[in-house]
């Protein structure tokens, strides 16, 4: 049987206005699609699909269309009068591995079907026994969350106590049956990072522990997409602002995964043909507490530069300022005046 709840402490419920405030500076999805969760094995997905749970846009709803399965649903929906306690998903995290801080179920759009509750389970395992981890009689799990209530067509989310246990798989539990438009995992990653203090990696990444903890706007596309693997893969999946008007800069903090020295930048406008930045500048500070973006803490290692539509841009060598021998955990990249950038990366080695 599963082990008894980790987390033993109150668990807090996050209203749907406040959960990007709540999670949005210093966590990330933790079975974020684009980030490269997997699902392992599910109980059923009759009606809609489990891989519809971890869809990074909003749930979308198409009111009359009807498939061989029923009416269309963008989201995980199985049958109904399950016979067993729940049905489940079992997600592969994205990263090697994460801690888990909070958890959000959304069931926009399923009302009268809805999930009537949810629960979260964990485990810590390598990744060559997923055969085992994937089968319904595995039994290392470990109670994240436990059962809570959900309401029809609406986000709701979960605050979870502290810990410092990470896990590399989830188990999404839903009882009976029903079904949930999106889930999503808030959390810290932890990284495996290479010993060698000379080696050369992404700093940046998510997947080696970078966040993008604050920006100046996101109305087109969110400042965690920067960070993301790979290129993005259309103008949606990067980060990109609003239009404006006069002298202007849009900016955003990024936190590395590890303090480090840093030797090269690349800054990526994929799929920004109309709408990438004049030019690009970057800043970065030292270990600590994080500066605002207007503090004089903040150093210029990248002057402005111009960008084009649509491209990998590379700045390493004698273009960078005031980064050898210096080590830093926060960069903060302008765009002058606004505009789209599908990622950034940032190559150093770590400093400890």
């Amino acid at each position: 049987m599963a082990i008894d709840t980790v987390n033993n402490g109150q668990v807090k419920a996050i209203a749907a206005d406040d959960i990007q405030s709540t999670f949005g500076s210093n966590s990330i999805d933790l079975i974020s699609k684009p980030l490269g969760s997997r699902i392992l094995s599910f109980s059923d997905e009759w009606f809609a699909a489990a891989e519809n749970l971890t869809t990074p846009t909003a749930p979308i709803r198409k009111p009359g269309v009807f498939v061989f399965s029923g009416a269309w649903y963008d989201g995980w929906e199985t049958r109904r009068h399950n016979p067993a306690p729940f049905d489940w998903v079992v997600f592969r995290l994205g990263v090697a591995s994460g801690r888990v801080k909070g958890v959000e179920i959304d069931t926009a759009f399923f009302n009268g079907n809805h999930a009537p509750e949810v629960a979260v389970q964990g485990c810590f395992a390598s990744d060559d026994r997923e055969e085992e981890i994937k089968s319904e009689d595995f039994k290392e799990w470990e109670t994240i969350l436990p059962i809570q209530e959900c309401g029809p067509s609406q986000r709701q989310a979960w605050l979870l106590p502290a810990t410092t246990k990470p896990y590399t798989h989830i188990r999404l539990q839903m009882f009976p049956d029903g079904g949930i438009a999106r889930f999503r995992l808030y959390g810290d990653v932890q990284a495996v990072l290479p010993k060698d203090t000379s080696a050369v990696f992404d700093l940046a990444a998510t997947v080696n522990g970078g966040v993008a903890i604050q920006c100046s706007d996101q109305h087109f596309g969110t400042k965690d997409n920067l960070l993301l693997p790979g290129r993005g893969k259309d103008m949606g999946d990067g980060w990109e602002t609003k239009r404006t008007r006069g002298e202007h800069v849009d900016w955003c903090i990024i936190r590395l995964g590890t303090t480090g020295f840093i030797s090269k930048l690349l800054i990526d406008t994929a799929h920004f043909r109309g709408n990438f930045p004049q030019k690009v500048q970057v800043f970065a500070a030292e270990a600590g507490e994080a500066p605002a973006h207007d503090s004089g803490k903040w150093t210029e290692i990248l002057a402005p530069q111009k960008t084009g539509p649509d491209f990998e841009h590379i700045y390493e060598g004698d273009v960078l300022k005031e980064c050898q021998g210096k080590a830093y955990e926060y960069v903060k990249l302008v765009m002058i005046p606004d505009g789209g950038i599908s990622r950034i990366k940032v190559f150093g080695s770590k400093a400890v």
